[in-house]
């Protein structure tokens, strides 16, 4: 086992930063990028809203596959493929010649990003020493948060001075630099497990999502509705196949603790709310405000802040209080912010019309994400935390995916038409949906979640994965 502060477990953590970072990285510079790339390359707000959503239907449907294929086939070598996927998927949406192409490149870098983020944190985890494994995680944690910190200002800089294609062409020079690491440096494990893998989940729960998502972009025509049912009907073959199977990726017995249930509940909602909000705030402020793409990323700046500073604190808060409270308190401070956001128009000052909205949904959110991950934990069996950890995280991936597919359908945002015009219509109610959606989570929370005295601290890892892009079927307590 490696001892923590030695040469290895420096390289070790190096590898599994620049790793899971570039993953990181790739969620919030991405947004960021959209309103450039929908200019450059002609793309309407539907196109846009499958840019984003291309990379969430993969990672999301195959987050839990990844995670299984590193315990089986081994964590460094899943770790590794990813990488090196990653950095294929990245310089084919760096090359993209048309929207279409671009979208077909970022379902890659999902399926990538599947094999690759699950093995970030367990590599760590199964390779440190037990009495090293807190301070390990720790650093790591630290360490994401300056990458995701440092994100929006890098991403802004390429877009605005170089083209948006380079925040793409990136990851190749440190996905190359984690490949080495790892091959030279990171042991390889894997966990004794038995069976064979749910390739038949994997595949339902992909074509469910993906067509889901057409449905809701499109929301019109024949296509739609026959989309519509495709996902219906892949909905509940997935369920069956994941009863009915000895080994399935998704245990459905789980959801049978009222707690777990209720606890990934609030998490849909939340997320959903959350990620519809920052989708539409930020095309907002390129497209009606004229932000540069560095001034839209600084704009984040103070939310990101307020989650590495107050996200150790709302764990602890947690843990004397118990989960329900800070769970109910968040989603609600949370709903207040992106009331705020939704004042946003032509003419609004940052420090008096947006910034107020970005506290005050950094507020939120940090109270709630550290006492939410551990109030999913603990209404799992002790055995099954690190599965738990994982649908949690894609069932938060899939809250964004279907904020980011449907609010704008809702909201009469049309997807062909420009999009400053288009804002101009339905921003304002997108922004009232996705506050509904926030405030939900946090009733139920009232209702489902139990107290929960005895929660284990977390670390701010779970929190930028959160809220950022990646998420790992691995358990996030710092034990």
């Amino acid at each position: 086992m490696i001892r923590f502060g030695t040469p290895v477990a420096r390289r070790v953590i190096a590898a599994t930063v620049l790793g899971s970072g570039i993953a990181f990285l790739d969620g919030t510079i991405v947004n960021v990028a959209l309103p450039t790339i929908g200019e450059d390359l002609g793309t309407s707000l539907g196109g846009l809203q499958w840019i984003a959503n291309a990379y969430l239907v993969t990672l999301s449907a195959l987050l839990l596959l990844g995670g299984s294929l590193g315990d089986r086939l081994g964590r460094r070598r899943m770790f590794v493929t990813g990488l090196a996927g990653f950095t294929l998927a990245s310089l084919l949406c760096g090359a993209a010649p048309n929207t279409g192409a671009l979208i077909a490149a970022r379902a890659l870098q999902g399926v990538a990003a599947a094999l690759l983020v699950p093995g970030s944190l367990s590599i760590i985890a199964a390779t440190f020493h037990p009495d090293d494994r807190a301070q390990a995680i720790g650093a790591w944690s630290g360490l994401a948060g300056v990458t995701t910190s440092v994100g929006p200002f890098v991403g802004g800089w390429l877009i605005d001075s170089v083209s948006w294609r380079f925040i793409f062409f990136i990851n190749v020079p440190l996905a190359a630099v984690a490949i080495v690491l790892a091959v030279r440096h990171v042991p390889e494990t894997r966990a004794p497990i038995r069976g064979p893998m749910d390739v038949w989940g994997a595949a339902l729960a992909t074509l469910t999502l993906a067509a889901a998502s057409y449905a809701a972009i499109e929301h019109t025509g024949l296509r739609s509705v026959v989309a519509a049912a495709v996902a219906a009907v892949g909905l509940v073959a997935f369920i069956v196949v994941e009863k009915t199977i000895r080994h399935p990726m998704l245990p459905l017995g789980m959801f049978r603790s009222t707690q777990f249930t209720g606890a990934n509940l609030v998490t849909l909602a939340v997320y959903a709310g959350f990620g519809g909000a920052m989708f539409l705030i930020v095309l907002r402020l390129q497209a009606s405000l004229g932000y540069s793409a560095l001034e839209a990323g600084a704009a984040f700046v103070p939310f990101t802040v307020l989650l590495l500073v107050l996200s150790r604190g709302a764990g602890q808060l947690a843990q004397r209080i118990g989960a329900r409270l800070p769970m109910t308190a968040g989603p609600l401070l949370t709903a207040a912010g992106v009331l705020l956001l939704s004042r946003v128009a032509p003419g609004t000052q940052y420090l008096s019309g947006v910034l107020p909205g970005v506290v005050v949904v950094g507020l939120g959110m940090s109270l709630t994400v550290a006492p939410l991950t551990a109030a999913v934990l603990a209404g799992a069996d002790a055995e099954q935390t690190g599965v738990a950890s994982g649908v949690n995280n894609a069932i938060a991936r899939l809250g964004g995916l279907l904020a980011v597919a449907a609010i704008p359908a809702v909201a009469g945002i049309r997807s062909d038409l420009p999009i400053a015009a288009t804002l101009d219509r339905g921003f304002e109610r997108g922004l009232l949906v996705a506050a509904g959606l926030t405030a939900a989570g946090g009733l139920i929370a009232a209702a489902l979640v139990r107290r929960t005295a005895a929660v284990e601290p977390l670390t701010r890892a779970s929190v930028l994965e959160a809220c950022d892009d990646p998420p790992v079927a691995a358990d996030h307590r710092a034990t």
